[in-house]
């Protein structure tokens, strides 16, 4: 029942963007985007991801909430550097240990980094857990610092939000490292 129950929500989902794509609601559009989603999701199926520990509402809040706090205050950072006279900042690539047991948390992780201004994952070890992320200001060590300090709140939050040990109940899948 839950399969089927995901399985029309995605079409319904891809219908709705096929609608805003072409931007007016008409039964020929409606009907064309019922034909793409059903093409979609019958002939290129996504692979079942499995989900093993349990969603936290409070947790999720405070990750929600701190997400959009770094995306607010990396944006104002990129924008400083960016009107800032002088040469260009210190830019490296730094490894971080993202310390989560799912594959789905950790490319949740990686969504979040990537979406943060002045960040970009470049490479993810997925048997060591570690991302190697390119960062814009690394001028200081307290920037540095800062880098390593919210990768750690970071991982803290996703654990709280969906892996507390309680609620772990690993899918017996093989992992594909």
């Amino acid at each position: 029942m839950r399969a089927t129950t995901l399985r029309v929500w995605i079409v319904c989902w891809l219908i709705l963007v096929w609608v805003l794509l072409w931007g007016t609601i008409s039964a020929a559009n409606i009907l064309s985007g019922l034909a793409v989603a059903l093409v979609i999701t019958l002939l290129l199926p996504l692979p079942a991801v499995p989900v093993e520990g349990r969603l936290h509402p409070l947790p999720l809040l405070r990750l929600l909430a701190t997400v959009a706090y770094y995306l607010v205050v990396s944006s104002v950072q990129v924008a400083a550097l960016a009107l800032k006279p002088g040469p260009p900042p210190l830019s490296a690539v730094l490894r971080a240990h993202i310390a989560v047991k799912s594959d789905l948390v950790l490319a949740l992780a990686v969504n979040i980094v990537n979406l943060t201004p002045g960040t970009v994952v470049l490479e993810i070890d997925q048997a060591r857990r570690m991302i190697y992320v390119h960062v814009l200001d690394v001028g200081s060590d307290r920037t540095v610092k800062r880098f390593y300090r919210q990768m750690t709140g970071l991982e803290k939050l996703l654990v709280a939000s969906f892996e507390r040990d309680a609620d772990w109940r690993p899918s017996g899948k093989a992992d594909p490292a």
